[in-house]
């Protein structure tokens, strides 16, 4: 039995990182060579439907139904092991910028001071 695929990253609490972090892998897998023109064409009629004048229901809740299934229905239809190594590539990156950004706030020391020549 296939294990369930994980849809976005593993940084859940973070609702606006993680929608990013799933741009960014569908952005990837759009540039990746693996994958097929035809399933590239999803996200992309997604995104010029949501430019377009056409609108099925209410503009805005349609609009993000369209995106949202494209989307979707893109990242399930893409070879499991191209999306999981995106993905791992970009958590990875996270990572490393999140020890980073870890060290820089390690540098700051909290002291109390006093200036010269006052009280």
């Amino acid at each position: 039995m296939n294990p369930k695929r994980r849809l976005v990253s593993k940084y859940e609490g973070d609702m606006f990182g993680s929608f990013g972090m799933q741009i960014r892998l569908i952005v990837r897998l759009l540039a990746d060579r693996r994958i097929s023109l035809l399933l590239k064409a999803l996200p992309v009629f997604s995104l010029i439907y949501l430019f377009s004048p056409l609108d099925f229901a209410i503009p805005i809740v349609d609009d993000a139904f369209v995106l949202w299934l494209a989307n979707t229905l893109f990242l399930d239809l893409c070879p499991q092991e191209i999306v999981e190594e995106h993905r791992a590539n970009l958590e990875r990156t996270e990572e490393q910028k999140r020890k980073q950004e870890k060290i820089e706030e390690s540098d700051i020391i909290d002291a109390r001071y006093k200036e010269k020549g006052k009280g």
